[in-house]
């Protein structure tokens, strides 16, 4: 790209997309002047160029053939908004190959075809850039590639997905249910119809994994480790650990190294209220970073919506035209992983609530149950009769592998005397 003038095409005039051509409309002059060269939106691809986005474009711009983005020699860079894997894939790819930069938003992509996307790069000598795909406007992937890059990572944590924490944050604070929040979410357009990506970490996991790779060097698709949503968590859960035990819940990406491996899990935890995270509320996402000589690093903001992941696109395609000399190896050049921990051999405490009859006896045979199994309690709360004589019994325990733990809850929920299905929350205290 050594000339004075870069030119750019998208593919997907959807809501990022229309985000995108309003930061070219305000901010063109501000882009240039930054580069040194003139930038321009040249061509924009899709389907349905008839529908109002509510941004001014012109409509020489506007095509429904994508081949006139792909096949354009005018077009340096290509940015890629339309999701789902194909024909997003084959998109990229062809750019790629056609000596394109590409730069995309798609974490589901990227997190299932990492590696033939950037051999494709690689192969083709362009940049595939995807600073979007994670954090949405918060700047993650760079940080953790380039300003971290004297470090070795030892711990990512990371709350990315603002419609779980939006629901989780309504259900703190007002204590509504699970079913009531998403309803509301939805109605304001914070969840989608179908919000199953969502609510039942999909998404977290995605983003995961790239923050994986970059962080660990590792690549580990999404069938290889544990995750879980936030469905099942009540008020009740939320209050009791709010007001008992000084927790706050929120659903996290984990992966951090052990001396028995990598640790890569998603699943709804809880949190002291002392923890930088806990603070971090509604739809704003946080990305917790631990390295070996920097120590934590929190990166946070909006992880979502139109003007805070399209300013995250331009920003890509800016660096690409800053560092248009530069080789871009992404996450440590060696895997720095020697094993991935089965989610069965995961130590940590655990928070177990469950209902059970109210007589005497039937406490001990929970607790002894647990003690056989040489699970450490670290308190125990026998609450009030609720009906029919059941009583909610909540129960935290010291550290214990998983393993074991679900050995002993299979066996407390086979007793006679326990009416409801146990509930088990993860606790983190680092």
């Amino acid at each position: 790209m050594g000339k004075n003038e870069i030119n750019i095409g998208l593919i997907g005039f959807g809501t990022i997309g229309a985000g995108v051509v309003e930061i070219f409309n305000k901010n063109q002059d501000i882009l240039s002047k930054k580069c040194g060269k003139e930038v321009n939106l040249i061509k924009v691809a899709d389907l349905d160029i008839t529908t109002d986005r509510g941004v001014e474009i012109n409509q020489n711009l506007l095509t429904t053939d994508v081949n006139e983005v792909l096949e354009n020699d005018d077009i340096d860079i290509v940015i890629e908004l339309i999701g789902g894997y194909e024909p997003a894939r084959t998109f990229i790819i062809k750019a790629m190959e056609n000596g394109k930069h590409v730069v995309s938003a798609n974490k589901a992509l990227i997190a299932k075809h990492w590696e033939e996307l950037m051999e494709t790069a690689d192969k083709n000598n362009v940049r595939f850039s995807f600073e979007a795909s994670v954090g949405g406007g918060i700047p993650v992937l760079n940080p953790l590639n380039e300003c971290l890059a004297a470090n070795r990572i030892e711990a990512i944590y990371g709350i990315m997905n603002g419609t779980a924490n939006y629901i989780l944050t309504k259900m703190s604070e007002e204590g509504l249910k699970f079913e009531d929040v998403l309803k509301e979410a939805q109605d304001k357009g914070y969840a989608e119809a179908d919000p199953t990506f969502d609510i039942e970490g999909h998404d977290t996991a995605q983003k995961l994994i790239v923050l994986t790779k970059l962080g660990f060097g590792e690549y580990v698709p999404q069938e290889k480790f544990y995750f879980e949503g936030i469905t099942q968590i009540t008020p009740e859960d939320i209050e009791f650990a709010k007001s008992e035990l000084n927790y706050v819940i929120k659903l996290l990406g984990i992966a951090k190294q052990t001396p028995e491996g990598l640790e890569i899990r998603v699943h709804p935890t809880f949190l002291p209220k002392t923890h930088l995270l806990a603070s971090v509320s509604d739809v704003f996402n946080a990305i917790y970073l631990v390295g070996d000589f920097v120590g934590p690093v929190m990166l946070y903001g909006q992880g979502a919506g139109r003007m805070a992941t399209a300013s995250a696109v331009v920003g890509d395609c800016l660096d690409i035209i800053f560092a248009e000399d530069k080789k871009i190896s992404y996450g440590p050049v060696d895997s720095q992983v020697k094993s991935i921990k089965n989610m069965d051999s995961v130590i940590s405490k655990y928070y177990i609530s469950l209902t059970a009859v109210d007589k005497p006896g039937v406490l001990k045979n929970i607790t002894e149950i647990l003690n056989k199994n040489g699970i450490s309690i670290e308190s125990i709360t026998q609450k009030t009769s609720v009906e029919n004589d059941a009583v909610p019994i909540i129960i935290v325990s010291h550290e214990a592998k998983e393993t074991t733990v679900q050995q002993s809850i299979a066996k407390i929920n086979a007793l006679e005397d326990v009416k409801e299905e146990i509930k088990l929350i993860r606790i983190l205290e680092d």
